[in-house]
């Protein structure tokens, strides 16, 4: 199982998240595109700590939206949005060039994630436009019991799919995640996110409804978490790099 983290998520002088800290016990690193989050700066200094450690760098566009962290759904044509995500990927491709570093995914953020995750008609679109700017790129999205669906319906575009589960989040019964809104749908304390990983990682999760399988490729912790770094080093032991 590899582990990622939402990444570059500071602004000018606005700090949010220890990168520093968190890049060291991750596998894959989601950098903010300038969307809801980063800029030229940040994503440039993400990226030369993702090569540092021998972390593989991804693309994380999402919203335009930085005044609600991109966790706000925004309404518009679907064309529109497709292009916003690609000039995103776009300029961390370009950086990432000007490092000799070269991008291994692309997770889409926040509200966008959610969005394509219940509509697959914007999930398709989204996967044909990443594999427009480089269908080189893997494509990480939800496990859900759709996977199997979800796989057949995104193979014309030729990406190489991850599935991904939260360690820091709890799950609503279709399989998907609860709102942030919710009352204890974010997991803040290192013991319960230990919990819930020992169970994700024996192929089920705690759902209201009850036990649901869950079949992941790579485990997701929230770089804003305040607990990311104690979280990580927590899941660290029970998944060891060479695991």
């Amino acid at each position: 199982m590899l582990l990622n983290c939402d990444m570059g998520e500071s602004y000018g002088p606005w700090e949010k998240g220890d990168d520093a800290a968190v890049m060291p016990l991750i596998d894959w690193a989601n950098i903010a595109c300038g969307g809801h989050a980063g800029d030229p700066d940040v994503m440039v200094r993400t990226l030369e700590l993702a090569r540092d450690h021998g972390v593989k760098a991804g693309a994380h566009p999402g919203y335009p939206d930085r005044r609600n962290f991109g966790r706000v759904r925004l309404l518009g044509p679907v064309d529109s949005l497709v292009h916003e995500v690609q000039a995103q990927i776009g300029a961390l491709q370009a950086l990432a060039r000007s490092l000799d570093v070269t991008l291994h995914h692309v997770k889409p953020h926040g509200a966008l994630y959610l969005a394509m995750m219940h509509d697959e008609d914007l999930l398709v679109r989204l996967a044909e436009g990443v594999s427009g700017v480089d269908p080189s790129l893997v494509f990480v999205l939800q496990a859900t019991p759709d996977r199997a669906r979800h796989v057949e319906l995104l193979a014309h575009t030729n990406l190489d799919l991850a599935f991904e589960a939260f360690a820091d989040r709890r799950y609503a019964g279709d399989g998907r995640l609860r709102a942030r809104a919710e009352p204890g749908a974010v997991l803040h304390d290192p013991d319960d996110v230990e919990r819930h990983v020992r169970g994700l990682l024996a192929g089920t999760v705690d759902t209201p409804d009850g036990p649901l399988a869950v079949e992941a490729d790579t485990l997701c912790v929230h770089g804003d978490n305040p607990v990311a770094v104690a979280s990580l080093e927590r899941i660290r032991g029970l998944i060891p790099r060479d695991a």
